[in-house]
C-alpha cells in the first residue's frame, strides 16, 4: 500500500491505539504520515480508586508523544465507558466530524470480532463514517477468540521499542497483565514469524484503496 497521507486510529477507551497498531504509528510517523488519535472515553469510573479522574487523558498524552503523536492531532470525547450502545448516534456524529476535517486515508479500528461492547460499537460505526477510507482491524487478543490476521506492518525494534514506553506511560493500567513488555514482544514475535520479519503487527482488512 503506498504510504498514506493522513492516519486516524480510533480507540475506544485510552490506550486501545497504543496496544493495538502503536509500533505502526510510530512508522508511519517517521515516514512522514499526518497521525491523528481519537479517544472516545477516558474511562473515569473505571479508574483505581484515589486516582483524579483526568489521569487516562493525561497519560494518553504523553503515550501518543512517545510515538511521535502531535498534541493537536490528538481527540478526545467523554463518553462513559460500557453505554456507548446507547450513545451511537452521538458517537457516529463525532465520527463524521472527525472524517471532514482530517480527510484521512487509513484508519485503524478495533476488530470486528472484538467482544467488548464499547469497541463493538466503535468498530460498527467506524464503517459507516469512513466508508471511502481504506480500514485496518487491529487486535486485543485478551478481547477476542478469533482474529483474521490478514494484513501485516513490520516493526523494526525502533518502533517496537517506542509502542513499548508509550503502552508504560499509562502507570494506572500497569497491573494488567496485558500491558507487559514481555506480552507487547511475543506478540510481536509471532506476528513477525507469520510475514517472515524479526517483528510487525497484524491487522484484519475491511476496506484496502490505494
Amino acid at each position: 500500500m503506498t504510504l498514506p497521507a493522513n492516519i486516524l486510529v480510533l480507540a475506544p477507551h485510552t490506550d486501545d491505539g497504543e496496544l493495538g497498531c502503536g509500533a505502526s504509528l510510530a512508522r508511519y510517523v517517521k515516514e512522514g504520515s499526518r497521525v491523528s488519535y481519537a479517544a472516545f472515553s477516558l474511562c473515569r469510573k473505571s479508574l483505581p480508586a484515589g486516582l483524579p479522574p483526568d489521569t487516562l487523558e493525561k497519560e494518553c498524552r504523553i503515550a501518543t508523544r512517545e510515538l511521535g503523536i502531535d498534541e493537536p492531532q490528538l481527540f478526545f470525547f467523554d463518553f462513559e465507558v460500557r453505554t456507548f450502545d446507547q450513545q451511537r448516534q452521538a458517537i457516529l456524529e463525532e465520527m463524521v466530524q472527525l472524517n471532514k476535517q482530517l480527510q484521512p486515508d487509513l484508519v485503524f479500528i478495533p476488530s470486528a470480532s472484538d467482544q467488548h461492547q464499547d469497541h463493538q460499537v466503535i468498530h460498527t460505526e467506524a464503517q459507516r463514517a469512513f466508508k471511502h477510507c481504506s480500514l485496518l482491524g487491529y487486535e486485543l487478543p485478551w478481547n477476542h477468540s478469533s482474529f483474521r490476521s490478514t494484513y501485516f506492518i513490520p516493526a523494526e525494534e525502533e518502533f517496537l521499542h517506542k509502542k513499548v514506553k508509550a503502552v508504560q506511560s499509562y502507570q494506572s493500567q500497569s497491573h494488567r497483565n496485558y500491558m507487559s513488555e514481555d506480552f507487547i514482544r511475543s506478540l510481536a514475535k509471532v506476528r513477525g514469524v507469520q510475514c517472515n520479519h524479526l517483528l510487525a503487527e497484524a491487522f484484519e482488512v475491511y476496506k484496502l484503496i490505494d
